[in-house]
C-alpha cells in the first residue's frame, strides 16, 4: 500500500533556486580561465555585514554572550531599537510589545497566516509576486487569490481591483518595493488599501523587506495607516544580513500573543547572536548608506543596458534591486531565454514563471546587486548576444 504524501505536495518548486543549482554546476564545469559566471538570478547583496555589526559580534563571541536562548519575540533591546527604527523612518509610533523579531522574513510569513487566518481562507494579492507568499500559503491550506496586475499599475493592486472581486478576501498582501519588479505603491494608494481592508475585514499584510532601497520616490509604511495590518520586514537586503535569518513584523495587539506561542513552538528564538548583529547594524547608517548609492548606479546601468540589448519594456525599478523586463519576442518563453542566457552569455537569470505562472512566459527577472564592474559585463554580454541574433 503507498504511503499517504501531506499537503506538501501542492506546493510548486521555488524556480529560482533551481537556477542557482544548473548555474554552480555550469560554474563547475568551466575550465579554470573561462569567463565566470555572472550571477543575477537571486537578490542576495554580495557586500556582506556591515563593519560594525562584525566588530559587535566578534565581541559578543569573545565574551560568550551568545550561548542561550532569548524570548520567542526576540530580545527586548532589539525589540526597542525596532520600534526607534520605525519612528525615526516613519513618525510612526509603535510600541515594542507589537513588534516581534522572526527567523527571517519567511519565518514571518509562516506565522502571520497561522495567526491570521484559517485553513481555506483566501489571500489575495497581485501577480506577478515573490513565490514563497503564494507556496507557503499553499501549504498552510489557503487559498491564493490572483489578481493579474500590468506595467500600466506598475504591477500593484488597486482598491479598484479588490471591489470588482465576487466575494471580498480573507487577506490581501502588497509589497511596495516589490519583488520582482521594483516597482511601489504611492503613499496614498498604500493608505487607501490600508483603510479599505480594515473597513471591510480585510486582513492586510504589507512586505516592506526592501524599505531603505529606494531611489527618488517617496515610501510609506502600513502601520503608519492602519492598527490591524500586519508588518513584515526583514534585515537581509537594506542591511545585508541574508545569512543570519533576522527578520520582524508590526502586529496587531490582538495577534501578538497567538505570534508569541506559535514562535515559541516553530522556532523557539532567533538565534541570540544574529540578533545581536541586528541591533549593532543600526549604528552602520553611513556604511548603509553608502551600500544603497552604489545599488542606485547599478540600477542606471541596468536601465539603460537593457534597452541597448532589445528589452525595452518593464516596469520601472523605483526601489529594491531587480528589473523585470519583456522578452519581447526573444524566445519561446522566459525558460528558454533564461538557459539560453546561461549557456551563450553566462548569465544567471531567473524566469517569469517564478513570479507569474500564467503570464510569466513572457517575463524574466534581473537582480542589479552584485558588485557594478559585473553589471557592466553582464550588460556587454547582453548586448553582444542581441547582436549575434
Amino acid at each position: 500500500m503507498a504511503l499517504k504524501i501531506g499537503i506538501g505536495r501542492e506546493v510548486p518548486s521555488f524556480r529560482v533556486m533551481d537556477v542557482i543549482n544548473r548555474a554552480n554546476a555550469r560554474q563547475r564545469a568551466l575550465p579554470p580561465d573561462a569567463p565566470r559566471i555572472l550571477r543575477m538570478e537571486v537578490g542576495q547583496p554580495g557586500t556582506g555585514l556591515p563593519e560594525g555589526a562584525r566588530r559587535a559580534v566578534a565581541q559578543a563571541l569573545q565574551t560568550g554572550d551568545v550561548m542561550g536562548y532569548t524570548e520567542a519575540l526576540g530580545r527586548r533591546s532589539l525589540r526597542e531599537r525596532l520600534s526607534a527604527h520605525i519612528h525615526d523612518w516613519y513618525g510612526t509610533a509603535v510600541a515594542p510589545e507589537r513588534i516581534a523579531v522572526t527567523f527571517g522574513a519567511s519565518g514571518a510569513f509562516s506565522l502571520a497566516y497561522l495567526a491570521a487566518f484559517d485553513p481555506g481562507d483566501t489571500l489575495a494579492l497581485a501577480a506577478p509576486y515573490y513565490p514563497p507568499y503564494v507556496n507557503i500559503a499553499t501549504a498552510l491550506g489557503l487559498k491564493p487569490l490572483i489578481l493579474p496586475c500590468g506595467i500600466e499599475t506598475g504591477f500593484q493592486p488597486t482598491v479598484a481591483m479588490l471591489e470588482a472581486l465576487p466575494q471580498k478576501p480573507d487577506g490581501l498582501l502588497i509589497a511596495s518595493p516589490a519583488n520582482p519588479t521594483g516597482s511601489m505603491l504611492p503613499p496614498d494608494a498604500i493608505a487607501a488599501l490600508a483603510r479599505y481592508c480594515h473597513a471591510n475585514g480585510i486582513r492586510l499584510i504589507s512586505d516592506e523587506i526592501y524599505h531603505g532601497l529606494t531611489y527618488g520616490k517617496p515610501v510609506a509604511s502600513a502601520a503608519s495607516f492602519s492598527d490591524s495590518a500586519i508588518v513584515i520586514n526583514s534585515f537581509s537586503k537594506y542591511f545585508s544580513m541574508t545569512g543570519w535569518r533576522v527578520g520582524w513584523m508590526v502586529l496587531p495587539e490582538e495577534l501578538v500573543r497567538p505570534v508569541e506561542r506559535l514562535a515559541q513552538n516553530f522556532f523557539i528564538s532567533v538565534p541570540h547572536i544574529s540578533q545581536l548583529a541586528a541591533e549593532a547594524a543600526f549604528n552602520c547608517h553611513d556604511e548603509l548608506e553608502a551600500r544603497r548609492a552604489i545599488y542606485a548606479q547599478a540600477r542606471e546601468i541596468m536601465a539603460e543596458g537593457l534597452n541597448a540589448a532589445g528589452f525595452k519594456k518593464f516596469s520601472s525599478p523605483d526601489g529594491a534591486f531587480y528589473v523585470y523586463a519583456d522578452i519581447a519576442g526573444r524566445a519561446a518563453d522566459s525558460i528558454a531565454l533564461c538557459d539560453r542566457l546561461l549557456d551563450e552569455a553566462g548569465i544567471a537569470a531567473t524566469p517569469g514563471y517564478d513570479f507569474d505562472a500564467a503570464r510569466g512566459g513572457d517575463f524574466f527577472r534581473l537582480s542589479y546587486c552584485a558588485r557594478l564592474e559585473e553589471i557592466e559585463e553582464a550588460i556587454e554580454r547582453l548586448c553582444r548576444m542581441r547582436q549575434s541574433e
